[in-house]
């Protein structure tokens, strides 16, 4: 499939631009001389890309120019006349201002102007966007990227400037590796559904992961609590079968029995207990505050000095010393006991607090266990037989969503646990299949590594390699770099220019690796030749011209002065008949939009 003629409702303003089946040159002159330094000129040479892009049905970006700018555009219709793989022409119309309804008309002749063709002539009239989608994919066949849509090779064959920092990963794959790593890996000759397998299986498996550490987090125990969950549901749903029973046959005898068994075995037992502790944590708590006011040291040296000379006796030198000294020992040793005491006083104190807790609770329970005995009123204790029902039905409720979750995180372990080894199966395929083709000197991608190197050896005299590894991951990574005289990898690849190149070898490589199997055979690339001496821009022009007899159809873009001089011997760099537009700065006839700039 190549491209054939590029137009608009409007030919006044966008010229018609007609694309020869080889080799296609969008030329940008500069003639002005206060242009000459200028970075960008605005004349419209990547804009052509960009359009093209537009009537292969991209996206509606709100920034894209055509829509940024709608007051201007909006009565614009574009026309991309194709040629299809059998040799028929296909027709696209897409038009700004609706912009999401797209007309199909195939044809037999080139170069058609169908701006002004009446709706009924059209054989697919303003068809909805996605539908447009489907179709186009079905008239341009090109069933070699199956099971992807034509959609996916478009930026490969579309290279703008901002697409040169990446031979692989697009600025359109900006998103997860999912979205382009497994295409990418088809179109190399590689199983990129295995590949795309392995990261929809490593995708289901983090949101399982995901769901199963929600569900830990919010539970209280764990998986191995699930039979003691079942064992209480079973005796809290036979309480309430007793109760209902209970209720059901208005008599309360059992209950009453219950009551009073529930009196004599287990609160009167649980208060006389708790008295008990109480008891002993307060005698415990007394003789500690005793110990505490004990321990002061009541002897002062000063004041038995003063009634030692009152009463005619010396106190004072050695004597006076030892006294102190042995007041300051006791006062060390009865300070580190009264630490002690303190923090044994304080956990007697919230011993008894929670004891005082406990007697309330228990005491109360006491209380309206005493209460229910005592009441004569049948619908009272029909009231308080209810409310004892209420409570437990609330409490099997909330049994049965905890077991309900914990059989839920059961089953997200079993299933983390085969897509874990499902992942690991996939990963091993990966494996053998990329080593398959790795060692296969006349598998697809070996044919792709040789084109590639050619095609740099060719414009810089040097070989590059083209590699896939399997990361840690299990996923495949792709990379492109340029070898030294000994074969070794170097860093000149990280250069714009050179990165450039890699780009442009790496797209030639898989359209003529692809050619005849149903395969696009047009590539666009923007300001080819910035950067490059000329030497090696005359050896460039040499490998498109060389891919244009191959039936590829290089369509590049240039301002003047990235063309190399020549003598004239030699004859201009371009042949006529590649040059298809020629751009200038002299005036609004010269711009892609012969019109004021937007």
């Amino acid at each position: 499939m190549k491209l054939s003629k590029l137009y608009t409702n409007k030919p006044e303003i966008f010229s018609p631009i007609s694309f020869e089946s080889g080799l296609n040159v969008v030329l940008a002159e500069i003639r002005l001389p206060e242009n000459k330094d200028k970075d960008t000129h605005n004349l419209g040479k990547t804009t052509v890309g960009r359009l093209l892009d537009f009537c292969f049905l991209s996206g509606r970006d709100p920034n894209f120019f055509l829509f940024k700018h709608e007051d201007i555009f909006k009565d614009f219709v574009f026309f991309l006349e194709i040629e299809l793989n059998s040799g028929s022409y296909l027709t696209l119309r897409r038009g700004v201002e609706e912009a999401s309804l797209i007309s199909f008309k195939r044809h037999s002749a080139s170069k058609q102007d169908f701006s002004e063709l009446p709706e009924k002539s059209w054989d697919h009239f303003n068809v909805p966007f996605e539908r447009s989608k489907d179709l186009l994919d079905g008239m341009l066949d090109w069933r070699t990227l199956k099971p992807w849509s034509f959609r996916h090779i478009l930026g490969y064959l579309l290279r703008s400037q901002a697409d040169y920092g990446e031979v692989f990963q697009l600025r359109k794959f900006a998103s997860q590796h999912i979205h382009w790593k497994p295409f990418l890996a088809h179109i190399l000759g590689f199983d990129g559904s295995l590949l795309k397998q392995h990261y929809q299986k490593e995708e289901e498996l983090s949101k399982k992961e995901g769901e199963a550490d929600i569900i830990q987090n919010e539970l209280r125990g764990s998986v191995e609590d699930i039979s003691k969950i079942e064992g209480f549901l079973l005796l809290k749903k036979n309480e309430v079968q007793k109760k209902t029973a209970l209720l059901a046959a208005f008599d309360f005898r059992s209950q009453d029995k219950e009551k009073t068994k529930q009196l004599v075995d287990v609160f009167d037992s649980d208060i006389a207990e708790l008295n008990g502790r109480r008891y002993t944590l307060t005698q415990n708590k007394k003789k500690i505050l005793a110990s505490l006011e004990d321990g002061q040291i009541l002897f002062n040296p000063d004041e038995a000095k003063r009634l030692f000379e009152e009463a005619g006796i010396l106190f004072q030198g050695q004597i006076k010393n030892d006294f102190e000294q042995l007041i300051e020992f006791n006062k060390s040793i009865t300070e580190e006991r009264a630490s002690y005491l303190r923090e044994e006083l304080i956990e007697i104190e919230n011993a008894l607090k929670q004891t005082n807790a406990a007697l309330s609770a228990i005491g109360k329970k006491r209380s309206e266990a005493l209460s229910f005995l005592s009441t004569t009123d049948i619908f009272d204790k029909y009231k308080r037989v209810s409310d004892e029902l209420v409570t437990l039905r609330a409490d099997i409720i909330s049994l049965e969503r905890q077991r309900d979750s914990l059989h839920r995180l059961q089953e997200l372990r079993a299933a983390i646990r085969v897509l874990k080894e499902e992942k690991v199966h996939l990963q091993a395929k990966v494996e053998e299949n990329k080593n398959q083709q790795d060692a296969d000197a006349s598998s697809f991608f070996s044919s792709i590594r040789l084109y590639f190197s050619e095609i740099v050896e060719d414009v810089i005299s040097r070989q590059a390699l083209l590699s896939v590894a399997v990361n840690k991951e299990g996923h495949l990574d792709f990379r492109a770099e340029i070898l030294d005289e000994s074969g070794n990898a170097t860093s000149a690849d990280s250069g714009n220019t050179y990165r450039k190149l890699l780009c442009i070898a790496f797209d030639l490589a898989i359209l003529r690796a692809h050619g005849g199997n149903l395969f696009p055979c047009f590539v666009f690339h923007d300001g080819v030749f910035e950067s490059l001496d000329d030497r090696k821009k005359e050896n460039l022009l040499y490998v498109l011209r060389k891919y244009a007899d191959l039936n590829v159809q290089p369509v590049i873009t240039l301002i003047d002065s990235d063309v190399p001089a020549r003598p004239k011997e030699e004859g201009p760099f371009f042949r006529q008949n590649e040059v298809i537009l020629t751009l200038h700065d002299e005036g609004e006839d010269g711009r892609l939009f012969q019109m004021r700039s937007w």
